[in-house]
């Protein structure tokens, strides 16, 4: 636990400060172009994910760490690894990166919001602590600064950070390695049971979640790039900083489980949909 909690915090500033540099000020001008569809990604993600993970929770009768552990990963923002899918499957791009930029933005509020208010419904105790804003506070110096500190260095280099992008992406993708790697070695003797006891929840909730956006992207958004990306952004969320959350709010590994077992899961069942999206097409 020790080794990644101090890794977490770290890596997570990082992935995000990499996200800012990714951005400009169009890809939040760009939302007011095609409102639909930026508000059908926002609400399945924000909105439609926690509930789904929440029913989830109820019916398997989850253990309360693995339960707690289900909702930080569901009230986690989507991750660059959205993105880059996103383009894999050939779909919006632009639009994948403005739902990635606003929810994780909304993230140090939108977290805690979500995480502390399953908990008073699934009937779990969170320690007088921790507060919203305790957790609000904490997330927007390793999540909001950092994005606007990278978007402010974007602004002042354009030419040589756009130039670097593909770098940029190929070394957050390596600190989201790192993170995942502390946690199973820390816990290798128990990575079978932690699987076993989260695996079919997050199983569940990503392919239920995937299948569920892209049918009500179908129906509400502008075209079929649009689907694919709502339904990866669903699919695919920020793993570190749900493990971040997980660290903030509690001091048992268990409550990260879930997030470890859907990092594993999400890139299987990612590729096998964007498989069967382009065979369909």
């Amino acid at each position: 636990m020790e080794i990644v909690t101090k890794i977490a915090p770290i890596c997570l500033a990082f992935i995000m400060l990499g996200l800012g540099l990714g951005l400009s000020v169009k890809d939040f001008i760009r939302i007011l172009r095609t409102p639909m569809d930026f508000f059908v990604g926002f609400f399945s993600q924000l909105v439609i994910l926690p509930i789904v993970a929440l029913g989830l929770a109820l019916i398997l009768d989850l253990s309360a760490p693995i339960a707690i552990g289900l909702m930080i990963i569901a009230a986690a923002p989507g991750g660059v690894t959205s993105n880059v899918l996103t383009k894999f499957a050939n779909g919006d791009v632009a639009l994948s990166i403005s739902l990635t930029a606003v929810i994780s933005l909304i993230s140090i509020i939108s977290v805690p919001f979500i995480v502390i208010g399953s908990a008073d419904i699934l009937g779990i105790t969170i320690s007088n602590n921790i507060s919203m804003t305790g957790i609000a506070l904490k997330m927007a110096l390793v999540v909001t600064v950092p994005v606007i500190i990278g978007m402010t260095i974007r602004g002042l280099a354009e030419n040589f950070i756009s130039s670097k992008i593909n770098i940029i992406n190929k070394i957050t993708g390596w600190l989201f390695v790192i993170v995942y790697a502390a946690i199973w070695i820390e816990e290798k003797d128990n990575v079978l049971t932690y699987l076993k006891e989260a695996g079919l929840a997050v199983l569940i909730l990503n392919v239920v979640m995937m299948t569920l956006a892209y049918f009500i992207a179908k129906k509400f958004v502008s075209g079929v790039a649009q689907q694919k990306c709502i339904a990866l952004e669903c699919g695919l969320q920020n793993g570190t900083l749900a493990v971040f959350v997980a660290t903030l709010v509690f001091d048992d590994i268990t409550y990260m489980i879930p997030t470890a077992a859907y990092a594993l899961i999400m890139y299987i069942t990612g590729f096998i949909f964007i498989y069967i999206l382009k065979k369909s097409n």
